[in-house]
């Protein structure tokens, strides 16, 4: 292992324990959802009001679901003894995994979730104290039970419980796999029924994945098992019943000779037990599945190599074809709670495989493409299982899960119309919650140099770290060098990237041709060739002149001085987009539910109308570039009235707007509080926004929009990213005053995608 890794493994470390050390602890929290600010509340909320319900739920049991939360509460329950590959460290070390998955079914299916840390080995007393709790709960997620008890456990509980239940080390990574398999030997041109399959690994996962592919069509004739100690056959004695009952007739011993003449390999095991000779000694078209953690058991571009028409699949995320549990556990556990389901049953499970197999071969949305900052993307080799950030997931699967449980008669509460379930499923989640995180997997695939000004900073350097590690920009850092060494190992900070100071004799070469070029720039605007000397010994000027020479591909400014001071220098070198007359800046807040973007929030403080105007399509376009339908409001303080002098400037730029540009979605003159509610928007018929909420709010000056964002971002009530500037050439956008790291790492994350937007179109 190299110094790099060793220090980039360290710094890891070091920010996972920052990462969950931070206040608030922990990574879920319980947060009222009833209104309780009033005496009223209280009373009703607890006593005397809650024993009505109390008796409602005494009379009618399944009335709590009326009642309580139960039917969006999941509880995700582990004793700790076979966690992740760290093993038995028992339940208490268990504990920040099993938040982690709490986590991962809020944001991805919005369910509600308590993590239970059982200290209790035996598998009938942990099976009586799940029994004890249950009725707390609508659905449970077992988690990290080392086998075989984890059979055991999960086959007890299915038959004495009402509720969904479900394992999801064995049944999520065999659902995911399992839609896999199907597409890869589609791809290869096999018969299921007849191919031949070697599964590595004799867990509670590979024996859930076979017994579901053999639900899928696989022959059992077909099958080699292989443990650590090889093949299981017939000839091997004190075998598990588990594994018996995939114990071979054969004579074969090695994993090597298993895989002779194999169509299929299932790798549930370790890293790098497969070797280039045992893929060459696979059928034609091998279809071959690592799915160890992090090491595939082979690595993926050396099965590419040796092969050149092996079919594979990983469970990392930098390959192709990720078999993810996050595609199935949130979604199927969703669609079971919404039909108030008694069991997860076999009938729901391959729901959800056909439904996952099915959705890799619709066409891929845009949004899907521009997440991973793919130009094409269409069912194949390297495409053959749907993408974790695909947001159709959501509808696909919960819908395909509620189907099969109400045609096999576990449903306790069935949906009348699916196309009103599939609407209240997006408003769930809101169509783009997942924003950032799909920035930062486009920006990884191409990241590009961001220069950091204001380097010095704490703040500057933790951002500069984070995009350094997590290979979201290659980051430059523009400051006193001396000084930023210094911060680096005051703070504990190790960046191998490059530091430019513009006093530096290093940067004398530059200095020369940056002073060339903005004393062109500005020789006719009031700077004679001394200023321009001295100009580029400043960070102000040195930055934009780098980003002009491209010396880097974007620019962060910002932190520590006023917007203006940041602004003028940038104006003064990078030049506007061909039509623009003038630059503007929005904001995007992201609330729990989906992004809406404030517009102009920092350059135009009084804009006239043709300002609104070009603001107006700047703001779409830009908006266009996240795979977000704008539906932008002209906001006043008055609904369609025109009576005020701003609000028939507002009118006119929205008259201007309908007449050029025809199929934009944009209308005004109107208030914030009636644009961003479908109720209030259907009272006024005739407008374009139709009943459905605005995302981008178009403000009449730039005093009502800065205000308004900075109320938000004062109160923490949402992330604020920006200002992203709009109507540059060059990818250019200022931090706040005293930003906060995430709010720097989000900014320089669009930033990126903006250098990548531009070297497209170039």
């Amino acid at each position: 292992m190299s110094k790099k890794t060793n220090r980039d493994e360290k710094h890891f470390n070091q920010a996972a324990l920052d990462y969950h050390k931070a206040e608030p602890k922990g990574k879920i929290e319980v947060i009222p959802s009833k209104p309780h600010s009033s005496a009223r509340d209280l009373s009703l909320a607890y006593s005397p009001g809650v024993a009505i319900p109390c008796l409602e739920i005494e009379k009618n049991p399944k009335a709590a679901y009326d009642y309580t939360g139960k039917g969006n509460l999941v509880a995700v329950i582990s004793n700790g003894t076979a966690v992740l590959g760290l093993g038995d460290i028992g339940a208490e070390a268990s504990k920040p995994v099993m938040e982690g998955k709490g986590l991962l079914f809020k944001i991805f299916a919005d369910i509600n979730v308590f993590d239970i840390e059982i200290n209790e080995k035996d598998p009938d007393k942990f099976i009586d104290i799940v029994k004890g709790i249950a009725p707390t709960f609508g659905g449970i997620n077992l988690e990290d039970i080392k086998a075989p008890e984890a059979f055991y456990i999960e086959q007890r509980l299915k038959e004495e419980l009402d509720i969904p239940l479900m394992h999801d080390d064995q049944h999520g990574t065999a659902i995911i796999s399992g839609a896999a398999l199907l597409n890869a030997l589609e791809i290869a041109g096999k018969d299921i029924s007849k191919v031949k399959m070697v599964v590595n690994g004799a867990g509670a996962a590979a024996i859930a994945c076979t017994k579901l592919y053999v639900q899928l069509g696989l022959s059992r004739d077909n099958i080699l098992m292989c443990d650590s100690k090889g093949v299981i056959n017939k000839n091997r004695e004190n075998l598990t019943p588990e594994k018996l009952e995939f114990a071979a007739d054969t004579d074969l011993v090695t994993l090597e000779d298993a895989l002779r003449g194999a169509d299929v390999f299932v790798g549930l095991s370790k890293g790098d037990v497969m070797t280039p000779e045992m893929l060459n000694s696979m059928a034609e078209n091998p279809v071959v599945f690592g799915l160890a953690n992090p090491s595939p058991e082979i690595d993926y571009d050396l099965a590419l190599t040796t092969r050149k028409d092996v079919i594979m699949a990983t469970g990392r995320s930098d390959f192709p074809n990720q078999v993810n549990n996050v595609l199935g556990f949130p979604y199927i556990f969703r669609g079971a709670l919404d039909v108030q389901a008694s069991v997860i049953n076999e009938e729901m499970k391959l729901a959800a495989v056909y439904a996952i197999a099915n959705l890799a071969k619709e066409p891929v949305p845009e949004a899907v493409m521009l997440a991973y900052n793919l130009r094409s993307l269409s069912f194949g080799r390297e495409y053959f299982i749907p993408k974790p950030f695909d947001n159709r997931l959501i509808t696909t699967v919960s819908e395909a899960v509620a189907r099969a449980a109400m045609e096999s008669g576990v449903a306790g509460k069935p949906i009348e119309s699916f196309e009103e379930y599939e609407t209240s499923l997006l408003d769930r989640m809101g169509r783009d919650e997942k924003l950032i995180r799909m920035m930062q997997t486009r920006a990884r695939s191409n990241p590009k140099r961001v220069t950091l000004g204001n380097a010095e900073e704490y703040n500057v350097l933790k951002a500069a770290q984070i995009l350094y590690e997590e290979g979201i920009a290659h980051p430059i850092l523009l400051g006193e060098k001396k000084f930023i060494k210094e911060q680096m190992q005051k703070y504990g900070i190790e960046l191998d990237v490059p530091i430019v100071d513009p006093m530096d004799d290093d940067q004398e070469e530059n200095r020369v041709r940056y002073r060339e070029t903005l004393w062109k720039l500005r020789q006719r605007k009031g700077m004679n060739e001394y200023k321009s000397k001295r100009f580029v010994r400043q960070r102000d000027y040195f930055g934009p002149l780098m980003l002009q020479h491209g010396d880097t591909d974007a620019l962060i400014v910002g932190f520590s001085k006023s917007y203006a001071s940041n602004i003028r220098p940038v104006l003064e070198v990078i030049e506007r987009d061909p039509g623009v007359n003038k630059i503007a800046s929005m904001m995007m807040i992201l609330s729990d539910k989906k992004p809406i973007f404030f517009a102009d929030t920092s350059v135009n403080p009084n804009p006239t109308t043709e300002d609104l105007v070009n603001i107006a399509r700047m703001a779409e376009l830009t908006v266009k570039t996240f795979a977000i339908e704008p539906r932008i409001a002209m906001l006043a303080y008055e609904n369609f009235a025109g009576i005020s002098d701003t609000s028939k400037k507002v009118a006119k730029a929205v008259s201007i707007l309908h007449e050029k540009y025809p199929k934009m979605i944009v209308d005004g003159e109107i208030q914030p509080d009636f644009a961003l509610n479908g109720d209030h928007l259907a009272d006024y018929p005739f407008s374009k926004l139709g009943a459905a909420p605005a995302n981008v709010l178009v403000f009449p000056n730039l005093e009502s929009a800065n205000i308004s964002y900075k109320i938000i971002r004062g109160m923490k009530v949402a992330q604020v990213v920006g200002p992203i500037l709009m109507g540059l050439s060059k990818p250019v956008h200022v931090v706040q005053m005293r930003a906060s790291v995430d709010e720097i790492v989000n900014l320089a994350t669009i930033a990126v995608l903006d250098a990548q937007r531009r070297e497209k179109k170039a």
